[in-house]
């Protein structure tokens, strides 16, 4: 995606230019102050898209979710991983606060990060390097899970919270974790698997199986 389309797609003047303008408008974009939320029905069909409960998709989102999908302004929580976007384009703007070929900067803004890639003209690079919203799902995931672009990824997050579920579906599918989604229950010995295969192998040390067990108990 060039910097003049994303201006496009944000509706401020595409002059491939990337200015406090532009990165207003970007705000403006992904700003929504009043989401609508997860409706039962939404819920429901996303639960059967994947072959489980309804209850069992409850469980994970309140356990591997970061909260709510939006901070207070009413974006969609992101976290920029500045190494993402080292790797991504070899290292040509690194070292700085939004490329390094090492993990961390957590403490800063990751929206001012981003920024700061987008104007670098490497707009793919950036919208990839962030997670985005309830799930933190990465958006170097868009072409997998089948989004026209990363930026297309990322403001799917804007709407509604049906956004970040249908993100989690397509993670959740893409890895294979339905099965491991389905043996879910109030025992969590059912829930070793899919909080393995989630959440990687420190998942009993933050006993992330026997949160999910609680959350379906």
């Amino acid at each position: 995606m060039k910097l003049t389309e994303l201006q496009s797609a944000i509706a401020t003047q595409p002059d491939g230019q990337w200015g406090p303008t532009s990165a207003a408008a970007l705000s403006r974009a992904f700003t929504n102050p009043a989401p609508a939320r997860l409706s039962a029905a939404d819920a429901t069909c996303f639960a059967q898209r994947l072959g489980v409960t309804p209850a069992q998709l409850a469980a994970v989102a309140r356990v591997e979710s970061a909260g709510g999908g939006y901070d207070a302004s009413g974006k969609p929580k992101i976290l920029f991983e500045r190494h993402k976007f080292h790797a991504a384009t070899a290292g040509r703007y690194s070292p700085t606060s939004f490329s390094n070929p090492q993990p961390g900067g957590y403490d800063q803004d990751s929206w001012g990060k981003l920024q700061s890639a987008i104007a670098t003209g490497e707009v793919d690079a950036a919208f990839a390097s962030a997670s985005w919203g309830k799930f933190q799902v990465m958006g170097g995931y868009w072409q997998a899970f089948g989004y026209a672009s990363p930026f297309a990824l990322a403001h799917s997050t804007v709407a509604s919270e049906a956004g970040h579920y249908a993100l989690l579906v397509a993670y959740i599918k893409y890895f294979n974790l339905q099965p491991k989604l389905a043996a879910l229950s109030g025992n969590p010995e059912d829930c070793r698997a899919f909080a393995k295969a989630y959440n990687g192998a420190a998942y009993e040390k933050f006993a992330y199986h026997t949160k999910l067990a609680a959350a379906l108990a």
